[in-house]
């Protein structure tokens, strides 16, 4: 992912890309289930994405967005809008395996969706609230990230 613009630097940021690149794992994990026919473990790899993404897009949502918005409206209602769709066909394998037969093609159309969300967010969004937000912007978006926690593990320090 994206280290040009030193974004990185910021906890925050680095906390959501390595949330994205868990994401973009099990994105991995599912196309090669699907190339495998094995639908069982695409629906455990969207129940993964989908455990990452809840405390994630919380953070975004409640935290960097809304200091986002005011500068760029359309752009956070987009990404919101993709949230809600890739959520829902995430949803779909919450309790077991889909047994609709067109949910494997769906997933994958999702995940590639999420893909390119993920990328918006690495080149647009990170880079853009690096140099928007000030200090009780991001005292804001850390209070948020206490309180949703984070699906991966942390580092021993």
């Amino acid at each position: 992912m994206c280290e040009y613009c030193g974004c990185q630097a910021l906890a925050t940021i680095r906390d959501l890309t390595n949330e994205h690149e868990a994401a973009v794992n099990l994105i991995g994990t599912a196309r090669v289930a699907h190339r495998e026919g094995d639908p069982a473990r695409m629906a455990e790899a969207a129940r993964a994405i989908a455990a990452i993404l809840r405390p994630h897009t919380e953070v975004e949502e409640h935290g960097l967005f809304p200091a986002l918005a005011g500068e760029f409206p359309e752009h956070i209602a987009a990404l919101e809008a993709d949230h809600r769709r890739i959520e829902a066909v995430l949803a779909e394998a919450a309790d077991g395996t889909p047994t609709d037969p067109a949910w494997p093609r769906r997933l994958l159309d999702t995940l590639a969706q999420l893909r390119a969300h993920i990328l918006k967010e690495q080149d647009g969004v990170f880079p853009a609230a690096l140099a928007a937000l000030g200090p009780a912007d991001w005292e804001a978006v850390e209070a948020v990230r206490a309180r949703a926690g984070t699906a991966l593990p942390r580092p021993a320090r």
